[in-house]
């Protein structure tokens, strides 16, 4: 099950965190991998560690929220592979600012990244998918994505973006369902990555404890039991499944 031979995936965000998980997972399952982030050496980090267990990889340096960028990658990894049938868009910032405080700078920047780079690269890649009739769309959005009474100080433009992000997959996976193209939504929760454990600038210490004590688990998940999820959704055990959301939380919703 969850085979994935000679499939190409796309992977954003990936030099690192859950991007980097995503990204050795499919390629464990056999998938061949376009590792893309904003750091291309990093990327390639992910790249050789890839190839170095038997699996093939290319990497590239994306500005998700540039159009031009997203064009020119994707281009360039359909002539290097043949086709694209995964995405994964994991690309996504986190900057917490309270509302009273935020600039339309703030704003901005975050929308561009995690919302509109999400629908630049799921929209050039139905474009490619379209013409096999098959693919696999996965964007990552968070608990904090509204409808679920899951909200953080200091994150009304990361939980708008990232609500945008549910909103918009289930339009894109009507549209695209005619086409053999699925789309869907993995939610995780509290995950222990890099973006937890910058000081001052991502989830400061009070607060991560504080969500830990909602988690019935009672500890951040792992990048690799998000990447799990990715890899049954990329895959052609999940061919009846589109326009869902996937909550990775650890049980918290349940609280």
């Amino acid at each position: 099950m969850f085979e994935l031979t000679n499939k190409i995936a796309l992977v954003t965000g990936a030099r690192r965190g859950m991007g980097k998980a995503h990204a050795l997972m499919l390629a464990r399952q056999g998938a061949k991998v376009v590792v893309t982030d904003i750091n291309l050496e990093e990327c390639q980090a992910v790249v050789d560690e890839i190839t170095k267990n038997n699996g093939e990889a290319i990497a590239y340096q994306l500005d998700v929220s540039d159009a031009a960028d997203v064009d020119r990658v994707f281009t360039d990894a359909v002539a290097q592979f043949g086709r694209l049938d995964i995405l994964v868009n994991n690309a996504g910032v986190y900057e917490p600012k309270l509302a009273l405080d935020l600039t339309e700078e703030d704003w901005d920047r975050t929308m561009s990244i995690n919302l509109k780079g999400q629908f630049l690269c799921a929209q050039r890649a139905a474009k490619e998918m379209a013409k096999n009739k098959w693919g696999r769309i996965i964007n990552i959005a968070s608990i904090a994505s509204g409808g679920v009474g899951i909200g953080f100080p200091g994150a009304a433009h990361y939980a708008a973006s990232k609500g945008g992000i549910v909103a918009m997959t289930e339009s894109l996976a009507i549209e695209l369902a005619s086409l053999g193209i699925t789309a869907n939504v993995i939610a995780p929760g509290a995950i222990d990555t890099p973006m937890v454990h910058v000081p001052g600038k991502q989830f400061p210490t009070e607060l991560t404890n504080e969500i830990l004590q909602r988690v019935p688990l009672k500890r951040m998940g792992k990048p690799e039991e998000v990447a799990a999820a990715v890899v049954f959704l990329a895959s052609e055990e999940s061919s009846y499944v589109t326009g869902a959301t996937f909550y990775v939380d650890g049980g918290w919703l349940a609280m």
